[in-house]
């Protein structure tokens, strides 16, 4: 992973806003529908939003996710097992404290749900194709190539997230089926990081699900249950370079209360447990934005990199970069300039339809974070920090 003692470096968590003609086509695509054109809308879309991404200043850059209905259940298309009835929704706890705002929320409608559809296991696991992988690969490395991207990396779902969003009817126990999903992705991970790209996992297992799947649970049932998806992702990727990965932990990208979250403190030890050494974290949001002051406690371990989420993606207020640059000083300030990457605190387009933030208000935000970032790295050489 790029790191720089000369300015803050700048990035994002995944998914980027799609064209609204492609998200039609993602859709009908998921569908089983024959779509002509596909692949190639897909190729352009990929192009486009690489060179918005190096237009608006941002360092390291992804595909923006956007062949991608969903970040968490596109691994079907390339692994068996999962054609089961679909897993049924898990409301997030906090939500159902207050049921007229529960009727009004963006992810509780059929049109959204049909985007977001978890299928049940009902077999053995196992890897049929890493051609639809190789294609999105060779898609952003191509892209990447034009745009003098400093650095390119790919998402790709936890064992962990499988585990919990989708039902299992076929393995024995959790454990069995936990390590199933962990050896089957390994070969996703391992593709990724041969073709040199960053690896992304997503792990919103280790935050978010609290709050949604695992309400019932007590904090040290939690914990253990945490500590036991950390240990399958670092299985599934025990053959690749630390520093050739990062993981983004979520609370869930929603405008929600959140008051039910788990607090940083109670799983900062199991994050930093995982072996990939960048660590995406929601900061920005005003739940979790007090959360830098964990680190005056925990010392960062040496070789990992933090890259707070400077930027609200529930909301089309834009952040000033004044308050962008005073986000990334507390942390800076705490573990060292060349160990922080800004970033923002989920996707912009976690699904088809879901889209919370306006595309070019999204943008925009960028815009004022990469400005952020200028003026938080002035100020730290200013101060000698």
């Amino acid at each position: 992973m790029k790191r720089s003692v000369d300015r803050i470096l700048t990035t994002h968590t995944g998914s980027l806003p799609r064209p609204a003609d492609l998200a039609e086509m993602i859709v009908a695509h998921e569908r089983g529908e024959d779509v002509p054109g596909f692949d190639q809308r897909v190729e352009q879309a990929v192009q486009d939003v690489v060179r918005r991404q190096r237009e608006v200043g941002l360092d390291i850059i992804n595909d923006g996710e956007q062949g991608k209905v969903n970040y968490v259940s596109y691994f079907r298309h390339r692994v068996t097992g999962f054609e089961g009835e679909p897993t049924p929704g898990s409301p997030q706890a906090d939500v159902l404290e207050f049921p007229d705002f529960y009727k009004r929320v963006w992810w509780a409608t059929p049109e959204a749900a049909q985007n977001v559809c978890l299928r049940t296991c009902n077999g053995p696991i196992k890897v049929k194709s890493l051609d639809s992988l190789r294609v999105e690969i060779a898609t952003l490395k191509a892209a990447a190539d034009a745009s003098g991207a400093q650095e390119v990396f790919m998402t790709a779902v936890s064992p962990g997230l499988i585990a919990t969003g989708h039902a299992n009817a076929y393995y024995p126990s959790r454990g069995e089926y936990l390590a199933a999903i962990a050896s089957a992705m390994r070969e996703e991970y391992e593709e990724i990081a041969k073709a040199g790209l960053v690896l992304q996992l997503d792990c919103p297992d280790l935050a978010m699900a609290k709050n949604m799947w695992f309400s019932d649970m007590t904090l040290e049932d939690f914990r253990r249950l945490a500590f036991e998806h950390v240990e399958a992702l670092n299985d599934a990727t025990r053959n690749i370079d630390p520093d050739q990965m990062r993981m983004h932990v979520c609370w869930g990208n929603s405008e929600t209360p959140h008051h039910r979250d788990i607090a940083l403190k109670d799983i900062l030890d199991i994050v930093l447990s995982a072996r990939p050494n960048g660590i995406a974290l929601e900061a920005a949001n005003p739940r979790h934005q007090h959360e830098w002051r964990v680190f005056e406690d925990h010392k960062l371990p040496d070789g990992k990199v933090l890259i707070p989420g400077v930027l609200d993606t529930t909301t089309n207020f834009i952040e000033h970069p004044e308050v962008v640059a005073q986000r990334l000083e507390n942390y800076v300030r705490l573990v060292g300039q060349e160990n922080v990457i800004a970033g923002n605190d989920c996707g912009f387009g976690t699904a088809v339809g879901l889209e919370m933030v306006d595309r070019n208000v999204a943008w925009a935000k960028f815009e004022a974070m990469v400005e952020g970032a200028r003026i938080a790295s002035k100020q730290m050489a200013t101060a000698g920090v």
